[in-house]
């Protein structure tokens, strides 16, 4: 009597073990990189900063303290105020340094620039060198707005401190410095920084008209 023998499925097998192979090998694909979308910004310095200029005889010693800035500021994502009491991170948009040590590093530019000022210290203040006055700045605002007539705008705002240094010590003067409004498209985030370069630019203007003619 013969015996039928089953034929091996071995073919089926093949296709199975080569199909759970190229699925395994799927699953290790490596996606192609996404190419970041982060963009840096910086507040620039203008051209006519007192850098590397020789200092002015006889001209005002300027102290200036560390920058401070509101809180929702602290920190590299750029800001636009949507509303009154609504605001957007960009998340995308950030400042390449703090923007409290960007605002005081130009802020220090300016103050150079004019030819009544000799030196402009940060802390810490050299110990052998005596200062005329100090000043404090505080950053409230520093960002783009949407105005409520569809525009967007810079804004910038901040307040202004000023103590007079040396025997008698006291405060000169305290004021509010608001930039005025100047438009920007709402989206070129490298002309919203050289909005906001110009307006801590003026910043450094109120500061020295603050400052009493040294006697």
């Amino acid at each position: 009597m013969k015996h039928h023998e089953t034929p091996h499925p071995r073919f089926p097998l093949r296709w199975a073990a080569a199909g759970l192979l190229a699925a395994l090998a799927g699953c290790n694909v490596i996606p192609p990189a996404q190419e970041d979308a982060t963009r840096y910004f910086i507040l620039s310095e203008s051209a006519g900063g007192g850098t590397g200029r020789a200092a002015a005889p006889g001209g005002l010693r300027i102290g200036l303290r560390p920058v401070v800035v509101e809180s929702y500021l602290d920190h590299r994502t750029m800001v636009v105020r949507a509303g009154a009491n609504e605001i957007r991170f960009e998340d995308y948009k950030r400042w390449a340094e703090p923007l409290g040590v960007g605002v005081a590093r130009v802020l220090r530019s300016a103050l150079l620039a004019s030819p009544d000022v000799a030196q402009v210290f940060v802390e810490p203040f050299p110990l052998d060198q005596d200062r005329d006055f100090d000043v404090t700045v505080r950053v409230v605002r520093c960002e783009g707005t949407a105005t409520s007539g569809g525009r967007h705008v810079a804004s910038l705002e901040a307040t202004i401190e000023i103590a007079a240094q040396g025997a008698g010590a006291h405060a000169v003067t305290r004021s509010v410095f608001v930039a005025p409004d100047e438009a920007w498209d709402g989206s070129d985030f490298g002309r919203l920084a050289a909005l906001l370069t110009k307006d801590v630019d003026a910043l450094g203007r109120a500061v020295l008209a603050g400052i009493p003619p040294k006697g």
